[in-house]
C-alpha cells in the first residue's frame, strides 16, 4: 500500500503546483507555430535612424530572414547586407499596442548571439510616457549583452535620476559563459516596492523603490516587452564590429508573463 500511496501523493502535489502556476500565467508565446511572429502578440519597430545609440542596423518588418518562428522557437537574426545604407539588417519585436503590464513576473528563455558588434536585448518600455520622454518614464533592461564582453549579462533600470547618460544607471552583471551556446532563463519580478532580477531562477540584483518620486521610481504604470538584436552602436560597437561573424541570431524558446512569481 505504501508503494502506491507515495507516488499518488507526489503526482497530486505536482499537478497542484502546475495548476497554481497556470493560474498566474497571464500572457505567453510558446512559439508553437511556424512563419512570421504572431501579429496578435508582436509588432515591429522599423528603420535605421540609430535608435538613440548610433546603431547600424535597419530594423525590417515582416521579413523572415530577420524574424521568424521555426521548430518551436522565435529566431531574431541580424545580417550583413550592403544594399542597406549602414550595411546591416535585424529585427526589433515588441508587444506595444497588444499587451502591457504593471507589475508581474516576466520570464524569457533565450540563447544569445556571439561576436564583437552584437548587442542583443530583452527589455521593457512604458506603454505611455506618463512622466515625459526617456528616461523620465523609465526603462527596464531584463537582459543585455555586448559581444566584445562575451558571457557577461547585464540587468539594469533607467530613470530620470539613474541613467547611463549621467553614468548613474542602477544595474548588476552576472557571468554566464554559456549564454551563446545554451538556453538560459532571464527574468524580473516587478513589484510595487522593487524590481528583482533573476538568471535561471537565481536572484542576482534588486532595484528598490526609494519613495522619492518618479525621478527615481517611475515604475507605477504599464510597460511592454521588446526583443531585438542591435549591431554596433555606442555600447555594442565600442570595440568595433567584426565583419566576419554574420549572420548572428537570438533564439527564444518562450516568453511568459505571470501576475506574480510562480512557486
Amino acid at each position: 500500500m505504501k508503494n502506491i500511496i507515495f507516488p499518488l501523493i507526489f503526482i497530486y502535489l505536482l499537478c497542484s503546483c502546475q495548476e497554481k502556476s497556470n493560474e498566474k500565467l497571464i500572457w505567453s508565446d510558446e512559439f508553437e507555430y511556424d512563419g512570421l511572429p504572431d501579429p496578435d502578440k508582436w509588432t515591429y519597430d522599423v528603420g535605421d535612424h540609430g535608435w538613440g545609440n548610433n546603431e547600424l542596423q535597419f530594423y525590417t518588418k515582416e521579413k523572415p530572414e530577420n524574424a521568424r518562428v521555426e521548430n518551436g522557437r522565435l529566431i531574431i537574426e541580424a545580417h550583413q547586407d550592403s544594399s542597406f545604407t549602414k550595411g546591416y539588417t535585424s529585427a526589433k519585436l515588441h508587444t506595444k499596442g497588444n499587451a502591457s503590464w504593471q507589475y508581474g513576473y516576466m520570464e524569457i528563455k533565450a540563447k544569445l548571439p556571439k561576436g564583437v558588434g552584437t548587442w542583443p536585448a530583452i527589455w521593457m518600455m512604458p506603454e505611455e510616457s506618463k512622466y515625459g520622454g526617456w528616461p523620465k518614464s523609465g526603462e527596464i533592461d531584463i537582459m543585455e549583452h555586448v559581444g566584445y564582453d562575451q558571457g557577461v549579462i547585464h540587468g539594469t533600470v533607467h530613470t530620470e535620476a539613474f541613467n547611463h547618460r549621467k553614468g548613474t544607471q542602477k544595474g548588476a552583471q552576472i557571468q554566464v559563459p554559456t549564454c551563446s551556446d545554451e538556453f538560459h532563463i532571464y527574468a524580473i519580478d516587478w513589484l510595487e516596492d522593487r524590481v528583482d532580477f533573476y538568471l535561471d531562477g537565481e536572484q542576482y540584483h534588486t532595484f528598490e523603490n526609494t519613495g522619492k518620486g518618479f525621478e527615481e521610481w517611475p515604475f507605477d504604470h504599464p510597460f511592454y516587452l521588446i526583443l531585438n538584436i542591435a549591431v554596433g552602436g555606442d555600447w555594442g560597437g565600442a570595440k568595433g564590429v567584426d565583419p566576419d561573424i554574420w549572420p548572428q541570431r537570438m533564439e527564444v524558446d518562450y516568453v511568459r508573463v505571470y501576475s506574480e512569481k510562480p512557486d
